[in-house]
């Protein structure tokens, strides 16, 4: 029997998917763990399971019980470093242009001045980011100084995390984006989010349909989920002349839109995975138990002692 936690916030549409899904297989016991509805004992395993699935809304309770059952040997879905890497906008920039992958312009600022100074070179339109953030919100596109003066006075006035000033170029895309979904390495199928809205998410009323997969699409998919760490992701990119250019990187995807248009069970994809993960994970403690096993008894054998000649 394999044990998989389940950490969430709230029971989203993905979530109900993703348990429907490990409910239905034999052999597993689902132990479900509510971010909110517990405190959590630092020096203690919050619960015996072979594997925990990250699904919470909240990127600092995601981040930090993950660590939590890392520190006590259970591996997570995805780990702790790939969330502290999607998880922040500026992370994420740095290590795309790091090794190469096309990516936006970014400028960093952390007054307000400067953060003025970085939209006049960066340029106009450009557009500003909360460093930590999803589903398209806090967004803004800024046309002119004028307005990027007083959109930074008021990010300056919400509190600490918003004198983070991210300052990103602005693509100016054919209507869409893409949103390409990657497992254990593989590029399982991928969208166009259309919109006249410059915001393109799904989740602000973004319309899915299918985007035919070809090998460049691919490998820069294939590079970026390699370079962020592996495991269940969806990078957000967008078409540009010359190729295409990778936006952001998303750790706890949404699919709900995506299962009928690409045509692909994206949650028993989510689940396999998982799956395989808990196996390996059972089977190195199996192989410690056993090699343990062997040294006991090798201690406790009788020694046999020399004839003397």
């Amino acid at each position: 029997m394999i044990r998989v936690g389940f950490l969430y916030s709230r029971l989203r549409v993905e979530e109900k998917l993703l348990l429907k899904e490990l409910e239905s297989r034999p052999n597993i016991e689902v132990v479900r763990i509510n971010d909110g509805k517990q405190y959590f004992d630092i020096s203690q395993l919050p619960t015996e399971v072979d594997v925990l699935l990250e699904r919470s809304i909240s990127h600092s309770r995601g981040l930090y019980v993950s660590r939590l059952f890392e520190a006590h040997g259970v591996p997570v879905v995805n780990p702790s470093a790939v969330a502290e890497k999607c998880g922040d906008k500026y992370i994420t920039s740095q290590i795309l242009e790091s090794v190469g992958i096309p990516t936006p312009r970014v400028f960093m600022a952390f007054d307000s001045k400067a953060a003025l100074d970085a939209t006049d070179a960066m340029g106009y339109p450009c557009v500003l980011k909360p460093v930590v953030g999803s589903w398209g919100r806090l967004l803004a596109k800024v046309d002119s100084h004028d307005m990027a003066e007083a959109m930074i006075e008021h990010k300056a006035s919400l509190g600490v995390n918003h004198k983070v000033f991210y300052v990103q170029e602005y693509i100016n895309k054919p209507g869409r984006d893409i949103r390409a979904f990657v497992i254990g390495g593989e590029v399982i199928g991928a969208i166009y989010r259309s919109s006249e809205n410059w915001i393109t998410n799904t989740a602000r009323g973004g319309v899915a349909t299918n985007c035919p997969l070809t090998p460049d699409l691919e490998k820069i998919c294939e590079d970026t989920a390699k370079v962020m760490g592996g495991g269940l992701l969806a990078v957000d990119l967008f078409e540009r002349e010359g190729g295409f250019t990778v936006n952001e990187v998303n750790h706890t995807m949404e699919f709900r839109n995506s299962i009928e248009t690409t045509g692909v069970n994206i949650p028993a994809r989510m689940v396999d995975y998982v799956v395989e993960e808990a196996k390996r994970e059972c089977a190195k403690k199996r192989i410690a138990r056993d090699n343990w096993k062997l040294r006991i008894a090798a201690r406790t054998q009788p020694q046999i002692p020399h004839r003397q000649s």
